[in-house]
């Protein structure tokens, strides 16, 4: 399957045009509400997953708002990419996402290692909690040469890495 991300109604229509078969909103088109309607106006009658990334700030009801606009715009194949959010505070992770996950038990999550943690370090980490966190999926930023990537070098793993990492997750049954 092909995905990409969408920030215009002609994004949208170039995608479909194209037969992309999965799009995503980004971070910052998920914080202007404007946009946000545009493009659920533009994504009307679509059959087709739709993700949203989180908005880069901690801000729940922004993110919820552009996911009700998509709902209302009658798409039902929506899911969530849980990007982490930016802070002022130092810690070792840019948030613990939970909180989504709790109002709305039924949507499709994936996470983001990548950007959760910001380093090619955390990723094998971030992937397993996020797992153990029942998280749907993992999105895990790739490169042949990360070091040369001309964005998130430094949270990128290369193609081996990723295999082993994969490999070494564990996918538990946390059936309650």
């Amino acid at each position: 399957l092909v995905a990409t991300e969408v920030a215009t109604p002609a994004h949208v229509f170039e995608a479909l045009k194209a037969g992309i078969d999965i799009l995503w909103v980004g971070a910052r088109t998920v914080t202007n509400p404007f946009a946000m309607q545009e493009l659920a106006d533009a994504l009307k009658g679509v059959d087709i997953p739709i993700l949203v990334k989180n908005p880069v700030n901690p801000d729940l009801e922004l993110w919820v708002g552009a996911i009700e606009r998509l709902y209302n715009a009658g798409l039902r194949r929506l899911g969530v990419i849980h990007r982490g959010f930016s802070s002022y505070e130092k810690k070792i992770y840019r948030n613990a996402p939970t909180e989504l996950r709790r109002r709305s038990p039924n949507l499709t999550i994936f996470c983001a290692p990548s950007h959760i943690g910001g380093k090619r370090e955390l990723v094998a980490p971030i992937s397993q909690q996020a797992l153990d966190l029942n998280f749907d999926g993992l999105i895990i930023e790739s490169h042949c040469d990360p070091d040369s990537a001309l964005s998130d070098a430094a949270e990128q793993v290369t193609p081996e890495v990723l295999d082993y990492t994969l490999q070494l997750l564990v996918v538990r049954d946390n059936a309650q």
